[in-house]
């Protein structure tokens, strides 16, 4: 039953009004009656319903229904109140007209019962969405909202580009490794956006199976393939964005249709023959080469095509190394807060070796160790990782100059001498990361390559380490300070 949801039907004929009233009464809706423009703006101030199936021609009326329409349209509500346009002498003109100012839908008399009944339960749902959406982002707090973690140049140009692309209404293509946050990319350029305050779609296109993945979509009439009636995620996330994640994995019949629905802007319910207006951003996403999946077939070049109207490549954790130590206390705190306990910190030689790891998961494998490291330690009260602590395929990948864990704690040296000694294993762990590419190592931290050079030098690091790479920059073609070249030449 729809109890509690309030209809207000504006119509100059009292039996339609009686007719209607009925019909929605019977479903569990509470119904209000209004017959002219004065009378519909008493009934929305005092009654407030959820929705308003107007008429479109109003005898004895100062507005007809289209001027009321408008009226709706700016009145002062965080959402938008949902109208329904009814007529009996109705034109196609007019129909356009009032969904082009604002109306849900447009409803010929006399109408069936199930067609009334299908478009008013599509609407107020919808609109709950919206209301829903509202309230989650007037509830979240604006210090806790999503941003892009990190001082890296990596991380800086993505939040560039986010902010130049969120503000368009243009498709956009994510690209990137499994694991590197596309979806959290996805869901900034929506927030970020003028539809922010409408609904955020995600549709798994890798975990949906293939013969479930048109209804989940379209939707569809009761009785298609033995399902109930249900709206799919294109019609929910209608005015707002549709995330179309990992989309090389979507059916290949399913691309097609696609591709018709983002050139009409239209679609229909499986089992309907009504087409359903549509407005919406489409974000996809994808860690294939999309360009193999057409060569295979596998994936439609026309699909790619509109889909790839802008393209943002989203940075691997190896390259905004430089990022962890923030993007560990970012994960600590949001996780931590979430589970009600302290925050932890780490020491110099754990951060060393979280920094040195490959993260071949990405983003996601980091805070997947960063929540296991808090179960782990929840129950000890322990708030401070040691390199102990850290799960042992991390530790077991650490490069020698991490992993050869020194006897003496960097917390009982002066902070002169464990800023030295961090700094010597750190630097020198990341040149041996980098195969002794002192310009590779050095975009990886941040640092100028020349800096790096004297840095090396200041901090001492061994002369058959630094010997080794001196010699791999020279074959790498890097232009080494001449008193270095002379020094391992001579």
């Amino acid at each position: 039953m729809n109890t509690n949801r309030k209809i207000l039907i504006v119509d100059d004929e009292p039996d339609i009004r009686a007719l209607v009233g009925g019909i929605l009464e019977d479903e569990g809706y509470e119904v209000f009656h209004a017959a002219t423009h004065q009378e519909t703006f008493t009934q929305i101030e005092n009654a407030k319903p959820d929705l308003v199936l107007l008429d479109i021609w109003l005898e004895n009326s100062a507005k007809d229904g289209i001027g009321i329409l408008q009226d709706i349209q700016e009145l002062n509500r965080d959402v938008a109140l949902p109208v329904i346009m009814m007529s009996g002498h109705g034109n196609i003109e007019t129909a356009v007209k009032a969904l082009h100012i604002g109306a849900f839908d447009f409803i010929e008399k006399p109408f069936k019962t199930e067609r009334l009944l299908l478009i008013v339960t599509r609407a107020l749902e919808i609109n709950q969405l919206k209301k829903e959406n509202k309230f989650l982002r007037s509830n979240h707090n604006v210090k806790e909202e999503r941003q892009v973690v990190g001082q890296s140049s990596a991380a800086e140009h993505l939040r560039t580009i986010i902010s130049k692309v969120a503000p368009t209404n243009s498709r956009v293509l994510l690209t990137g490794q499994a694991g590197v946050g596309k979806d959290f990319v996805a869901r900034l350029l929506h927030e970020q956006s003028a539809r922010k305050d409408m609904p955020f779609m995600a549709v798994n296109c890798g975990s949906m199976h293939p013969e479930r993945f048109d209804i989940e979509l379209f939707g569809c009439l009761e009785g298609v393939q033995g399902e109930p009636e249900r709206i799919g995620l294109l019609e929910r996330s209608n005015g707002g964005t549709i995330f179309l994640d990992e989309v090389g994995d979507m059916p290949y019949e399913t691309q097609g249709k696609i591709v018709r629905i983002l050139q009409e802007q239209r679609f229909e319910r499986i089992g309907a023959t009504v087409p359903i207006d549509l407005d919406i951003r489409v974000i996809a996403s994808t860690s294939y080469d999309l360009d193999d999946l057409i060569k295979q077939n596998r994936f439609r070049q026309d699909l790619l095509y509109r889909l790839n109207v802008v393209s943002i490549d989203v940075p691997s954790l190896h390259d905004r190394q430089q990022d962890i130590p923030l993007l560990c206390e970012a994960f600590s705190k949001e996780l931590c807060k979430k589970s009600d306990i302290e925050p932890f910190s780490f020491t110099t030689s754990a951060m060393s070796a979280l920094i040195g790891y490959e993260w071949p998961g990405n983003m996601r494998q980091l805070r997947n160790v960063i929540e296991w490291l808090m179960i782990m330690k929840a129950s000890t009260g322990k708030t401070i990782i040691e390199l102990d602590d850290l799960p042992p395929d991390v530790i077991a990948n650490l490069p020698k100059a991490v992993s050869s864990e020194r006897s003496i704690d960097l917390l009982d040296m002066p902070l002169k001498d464990a800023r030295a000694s961090f700094e010597r294993d750190y630097l020198a762990a990341q040149i041996q990361r980098f195969n002794g590419n002192i310009t590779k190592a050095a975009e990886a931290i941040g640092m100028e390559r020349s800096a790096l050079h004297r840095k090396i030098k200041t901090l001492d690091i061994q002369p058959h380490t630094a010997k080794h790479y001196l010699d791999s920059d020279a074959v790498m073609g890097e232009n080494v300070p001449a008193e270095q070249i002379n020094k391992k030449t001579g």
